[in-house]
């Protein structure tokens, strides 16, 4: 079965599923996906696999994809992982790799007002299956919020933030995308799970 996400289409589904992504902690929704029906906590850990948790903090495991951008930006994502509500949670972590200070630029809010009415974020990134010839925007709240990491703004020379993007999840057959953020060269990462 084949599902064209529309702005109308994802604005529907968003609000399907934002009552279980806000139940999940949206900023912890990587997590669990056993087969119970009950939203696993944001800070526990996963009872299949006790690296999950450790991706999000970005520090310790190998990246699966480096994405350079500008100033000495460098996002690298640590995990890409299906959830059980339908969703694709990507997390990473922006570094600055640069010497002097830098602001994240606007750009990777995207160009969508709604979105940018709520801030700096990654709200303009997207993942494209290549395969299956679709392009999958970040989810939206129902007032037009992304769900990722928002607030972006400065980072001094080697800081690091923990990030996330939230997509609707590509069939299961599709196991590798190329993630693209404004301002930063695209990656192909592997989706678990």
């Amino acid at each position: 079965m084949s599902i064209r996400f529309t702005a109308k289409a994802r604005r529907g589904t968003v609000a399907l599923t934002l009552a279980a992504g806000l139940a999940l902690g949206v900023a912890g929704c990587g997590g669990g996906g056993g087969d119970d029906d009950k939203p696993t906590p944001p800070a526990s850990a996963s009872k299949e696999s006790g690296s999950k948790p450790s991706a999000q903090e970005g520090q310790s495991e190998t990246p699966l994809a480096e994405l350079k951008g500008t100033d000495g930006l460098l996002l690298q994502i640590t995990s890409a992982a299906r959830d059980s509500g339908g969703f694709l949670t990507v997390n990473g972590v922006v570094k600055n790799d640069g010497d002097k200070s830098v602001v994240v630029p606007p750009q990777t809010s995207g160009d969508e007002t709604e979105v940018i009415a709520h801030g700096p974020s990654l709200g303009g990134a997207t993942l494209v299956d290549a395969k299956g010839k679709k392009r999958y925007y970040t989810l939206r709240d129902t007032e037009g919020r992304p769900l990722t990491t928002t607030g972006l703004g400065n980072l001094e020379a080697g800081q690091t933030l923990p990030v996330f993007m939230q997509f609707p999840a590509p069939p299961t057959s599709t196991t590798e995308v190329d993630l693209q953020v404004p301002t930063f060269s695209s990656g192909t990462i592997k989706i678990s799970g």
